[in-house]
């Protein structure tokens, strides 16, 4: 077989397996979203078949014999980008015995189950026994894919490829000193902030939410929006379904998420659509992905200019709500306050929630914290981060669903998407001068554009870092998100 045969028969294979878990992640979608409650082992059934297919065609014998027939061939960057990431995935794939991959689907699949209705009682003992058994089933697939070497390692590649344990810790440990300080200078500052008062309608709240997400530049002929207990984004190209949640006394909640899962969907449908259904139609890794999220809700739509278009809006819509202009609800926007919820967290303390996270799961993987003993630790390092208790498990260690489907290695993508986007931020206000008149009348159209040049159109062509280094003109830190908080909150708060 000549190298050009096997390049097409392998990239036509790939569509299909594009294609089927891109079905996988809309019945993900449904299942958080309107899937009838009674469905629920039914859909557990599903997805194990679906993934046995999934995981048939990940390692079809014959995708080894193309991989050999293309090494070494003339390819284009695009081609070889795709690839490269098909044999990544192919090797990966391999080393997981299609029965474990089965079971690990079965057991989230109902575990998602067993942990909304923990969450809703309070009750972490509800959850313990099946967390227990989800924990071990991806340490069994961690094994098989590290072959002796660091298992967090080999769970990390699925979300943020290239990345290393001891490099990544070195990097997110930077942040901690950093954050703790500022939370307490804050904390200690006599500026008195107001919060937000009244209430606000499901309904008109919806109404701003979808302004929102069109102002942010979402595609509605090929997205929706609903409504789920943790708001979130789904699916890739062409079908990008979006999440939010409603509290008619905190609008801020429905509106930042919004404006958050419209970073990912944006990002996904930004993508190039010469990339269609190959390895390269999605975004390179759930660090960048997160970046693009963050950088629309906080850098952009948490600014002061965004925030004032944000406030004339809000009292054309809602009326007088208590806030006398525009600066003040720029305070009252971004201001620090005592909470539980990494999702409703502001920016300064919000890459705390995710730090305890990320130390809480290395050592429930290397074996050195049993599910036994999570709820304590966890609670143990809330007190020492943020200085008070928390108050029931709801708003504790079962606040978030990503443990109970097997996302071990997911939580530090989120604080690494913080940083690139503090990177990128700082280089689109250098490029784009006139980025804070233009969001002072809700126009994001420029800076969108930017991102579509810098980060969107390549989905997954570059490697992740090379992605954001490529964007920015260097080696991503964490210095520019560090001086970005600082001066912000130093400003707001009088430090």
């Amino acid at each position: 077989m000549n190298s050009k045969t096997a390049y097409t028969a392998l990239a036509d294979h790939f569509r299909d397996v594009v294609a089927l878990g891109q079905v996988s992640g809309l019945l993900g979608w449904d299942q958080e979203t309107i899937m009838p409650k009674g469905a629920a082992a039914q859909r557990s059934e599903w997805m194990s078949a679906l993934e046995k297919l999934s995981h048939s065609q990940r390692t079809d014998p014959r995708i080894a014999e193309w991989l050999d027939a293309v090494d070494g061939a003339d390819l284009n960057a695009v081609e070889a980008a795709n690839v490269r990431l098909i044999r990544r995935q192919f090797e990966r794939q391999s080393k997981v015995p299609a029965a474990l991959a089965s079971q690990i689907a079965r057991v989230t699949s109902q575990a998602q189950g067993v942990w909304a209705k923990a969450r809703e009682a309070g009750d972490f003992s509800a959850f313990q026994d099946v967390l227990t058994e989800v924990l071990a089933l991806r340490r069994e697939e961690a094994a098989a894919l590290a072959e002796g070497g660091n298992l967090y390692d080999a769970l990390l590649e699925d979300y943020e490829p290239g990345m290393k344990e001891p490099e990544l810790a070195e990097l997110l440990g930077g942040l901690r000193d950093g954050l703790v300080d500022l939370r307490g200078r804050v904390a200690e500052s006599a500026e008195v902030i107001p919060d937000i008062q009244g209430s606000f309608s499901h309904a008109q709240q919806t109404m701003v939410a979808h302004e929102l997400a069109t102002a942010f530049g979402y595609d509605w002929s090929r997205g929706r929006l609903d409504f789920s207990v943790h708001p979130f984004s789904s699916g890739s190209f062409n079908d990008v379904r979006i999440t939010t949640r409603v509290s008619e006394t905190d609008p801020f909640n429905c509106f930042y998420s919004t404006i958050h899962e419209v970073g990912h969907a944006t990002y996904e449908q930004g993508i190039s659509q010469d990339y269609g259904l190959s390895m390269l139609g999605r975004g390179v890794s759930m660090g960048v992905h997160e970046s693009q999220s963050r950088i629309l809700e906080n850098q952009l739509g948490r600014s002061r200019a965004f925030t004032g278009y944000l406030y004339n809006r809000m009292t054309e819509v809602f009326g007088d709500f208590g806030i006398e202009n525009a600066e003040i609800f720029y305070r009252v926007v971004n201001k620090l306050h005592r909470g539980f919820i990494r999702t409703e967290a502001d920016e300064v303390q919000y890459n705390l929630h995710v730090l305890l996270r990320f130390d809480l799961e290395r050592k429930l993987i290397a074996g050195e914290l049993e599910v036994a003993d999570l709820e304590a630790a966890w609670n143990e390092r809330f007190e020492q981060d943020f200085g008070y208790p928390v108050d029931q498990p709801a708003n504790g260690v079962l606040q978030d669903v990503h443990w109970s489907v097997g996302l071990f290695g997911y939580f530090p993508t989120y604080s690494l998407g913080n940083i690139y986007a503090g990177e990128l931020f700082a280089a689109m206000s250098g490029d784009l001068p006139e980025l804070q008149a233009d969001l002072g009348k809700g126009d994001t159209k420029a800076a969108l554009a930017w991102l579509g040049d810098k980060i969107h159109r390549f989905g997954a062509l570059y490697e992740p870092r090379e992605t954001i280094a490529r964007a920015v003109g260097h080696a991503p830190t964490a210095e520019p998100l560090l001086a970005y908080l600082n001066a912000k909150f130093g400003e707001i708060y009088k430090l």
